[in-house]
C-alpha cells in the first residue's frame, strides 16, 4: 500500500518508519527542505533509541522516501496521515494553524479513492472540520462528501516509540465510512497478527480517547506526588506505601513513583486542551484542574526543600543538576521539571552546573541565554557543588561510584527527585538523601518489622502446656 505521512516530526517519522518497515510504500513529507535533506541522509533531527537504524533500514530497502511536495507525494496514495505539532496557544486551546495550513494544500490537491487520517493530536469535532474542508473543494454534493476523514489518535511514549509502534497494545480507528475503516484495518493487519487489539469507533470518540488517556495518565502522576506529599507530613513511609497501591490489582502498578512532576510535549499540552474544551462546553473540569495545579506545585515543592535545607538562602551556592530531559530515552525537554528547576534557582542566585547524556543542546537552546553551566559528565558538574540534585533517572545515573560524588561535592546533599536511590547507601558515603515525600526530621514514624516466618506445614503441631 502506498501510504503519506504528511509531517516528519515525533509522530511522522515514527509512524512512517514502521510502516515502511511492515512493508509499505511510504512517503513522508516536511515543508522544511533544510530537514528533508537530512532525513534523506539518514539523520534524525531528535533522539529516538532505535530510530536511527529502522530509518536507514528504510532507506537502503527502497520502502521509505522524503518530499517537500504534498502535490508530489499524493499521487497514488491509498492512505495519506496528517501527523502535524498542534502546540497549546496561550489560552491553553491547541493550535492548529499549521495542520490547517496542510489541509488546505492537501485540498488543492488532485486526488482519488485516498483515505485521509488525522494522527495529530486535535480538539473534538477537528476532523469534521477537516472533511468539510476538504469536500468543499472537491466538488462533494451536500452530504455526500467525497473526501472521507479518520481518526487515528497515536499513543506513542518517547523513548520506546519503536517498540510502542511495533507492538501497540491498542490501535485506536475513528472512523465514520465503512471504506476507511477498511482501509486501515487493512494497513494495520499485520499489527493485529502480532497481537494488537484493533478498536473502532466513531470519529469524534476516537479523539477524545487520546484526552482522555493523557489526562488519567497525568493524574495518576499528580494523585501519587500529592499522596508522597501527605505521607511525609505524617510520619509514613511513601515507598512502603506504593508498594502496597501496586499490589492492588484494582490500581495497577504503573506510574506509582513519585517524583518530580510531569512533563514532555503530550501530558501538560493535553490537559491544557482538554481544559479548554471543558470551558467551552460549559463543564468545570474540577479533578482536570486540580491535576494540573498538582503538578505545577510539585517541582515548587523540590525548589523549596532545596531552598530550606540551606536555612532558605541560595546566594552563592552551586547546585549540579543530573538529567535534563523530562524523561530517560529523550531528548524533549519541552514541559521538563528540570528547566522549571534551574529557572527557580537562577532566580535564587544560585549557580547552576548540569549534565545530561542527550538532551544537552536542546536545553542550551531552551534555557538561552541563562547562566547555566554544562558540564562534560555527570562527576563534572559535581566538583565544588553544594547540592546535587536527581531529576532524570538516566541508566548512567541508576549506580553512580557515590564514593567520586561524595569527594567532588562540597554541600555532601544529593535531592533525589526519582526516588531511585537507598538512603542508607548514600548515608555509607557521608551523602545525606532527601527525596519528596520523605517525612520531615523529627517525625518518626513506627519502626519496620522483619516478615515472621511463615509455619512449617510438616511440622508436628505442638501440644499445650
Amino acid at each position: 500500500m502506498k501510504v503519506v505521512v504528511i509531517g516528519s516530526g515525533y509522530v511522522g517519522l515514527v509512524t512512517g518508519c514502521c510502516l515502511a518497515e511492515a512493508g509499505n510504500q511510504v512517503v513522508c513529507v516536511d515543508h522544511d527542505a533544510g530537514k528533508v535533506a537530512a532525513l534523506r541522509a539518514g539523520r534524525l533531527p531528535f533522539h529516538e533509541p532505535g530510530l536511527d537504524e529502522l530509518l536507514a533500514a528504510q532507506l537502503q530497502a527502497g520502502r521509505l522516501s522524503f518530499e517537500t511536495s504534498i502535490a508530489r507525494a499524493m499521487r497514488h496514495a491509498a492512505v495519506a496521515f496528517l501527523a502535524v505539532g498542534t502546540p497549546s496557544q496561550t489560552n491553553g486551546s491547541a493550535n492548529l494553524e499549521n495542520l490547517l495550513h496542510c489541509v488546505h494544500e492537501l485540498a488543492d490537491t488532485a486526488f482519488e479513492d485516498c483515505v485521509i487520517v488525522v494522527k495529530s493530536t486535535v480538539p473534538i469535532g477537528t476532523g469534521d472540520h477537516i472533511e468539510k474542508l476538504l469536500n468543499a473543494k472537491h466538488g462533494a454534493a451536500a452530504g455526500q462528501p467525497r473526501v472521507r476523514v479518520a481518526s487515528n489518535p497515536e499513543f506513542l511514549a518517547e523513548g520506546r516509540a519503536i517498540r510502542d509502534f511495533r507492538h501497540p497494545s491498542r490501535i485506536v480507528v475513528g472512523a465514520n465510512d465503512e471504506g476507511s475503516a477498511q482501509a486501515l484495518a487493512e494497513l494495520y493487519a499485520p499489527f493485529v497478527e502480532r497481537g494488537a487489539s484493533l478498536m473502532f469507533m466513531d470519529r469524534r470518540s476516537a479523539e477524545f480517547a487520546k484526552y482522555a488517556c493523557n489526562a488519567m495518565l497525568a493524574a495518576r502522576i499528580s494523585m501519587v506526588n500529592e499522596l508522597a506529599g501527605l505521607a511525609g507530613s505524617l510520619g509514613a513511609g511513601m515507598e512502603a506505601v506504593c508498594r502496597v497501591l501496586k499490589s492492588d490489582p484494582r490500581i495497577g502498578a504503573g506510574y506509582l513513583q513519585p517524583g518530580a512532576g510531569y512533563g514532555g510535549s503530550c501530558l501538560p499540552k493535553d490537559l491544557r486542551a482538554l481544559i479548554r474544551s471543558a470551558q467551552e462546553a460549559g463543564e468545570p473540569a474540577y479533578m482536570l484542574r486540580s491535576v494540573q495545579r498538582v503538578n505545577r506545585l510539585q517541582g515548587r515543592k523540590l525548589f523549596d526543600a532545596i531552598r530550606d535545607h540551606f536555612g532558605g538562602g541560595l546566594r552563592q551556592r552551586r547546585i549540579a543538576i543530573w538529567g535534563l530531559s523530562f524523561k530517560p530515552g529523550t531528548d524533549d525537554v519541552r514541559s521538563a521539571p528540570s528547566l522549571a528547576l534551574i529557572h527557580a534557582l537562577l532566580g535564587a542566585g544560585a549557580t547552576v552546573s548540569a549534565y545530561d547524556p542527550v538532551a544537552m543542546n536542546a536545553a542550551r537552546a531552551a534555557l538561552g541565554d541563562t547562566a547555566t553551566v554544562f558540564g562534560e559528565s555527570a562527576l563534572n558538574v559535581c566538583e565544588e557543588a553544594d547540592a546535587l540534585v536527581l531529576m532524570t533517572e538516566w541508566e548512567e545515573f541508576k549506580a553512580p561510584d557515590f564514593e567520586a560524588v561524595a569527594a567532588r561535592l562540597r554541600g555532601g546533599v544529593v535531592f533525589d527527585a526519582r526516588g531511585i536511590y537507598r538512603p542508607g547507601l548514600l548515608r555509607r558515603h557521608g551523602l545525606q538523601c532527601h527525596r519528596l515525600g520523605e517525612r520531615p526530621a523529627g517525625l518518626q514514624a513506627g519502626k519496620a518489622v522483619r516478615a515472621p516466618l511463615a509455619p512449617n506445614p510438616q511440622a508436628e503441631p505442638r501440644t499445650p502446656g
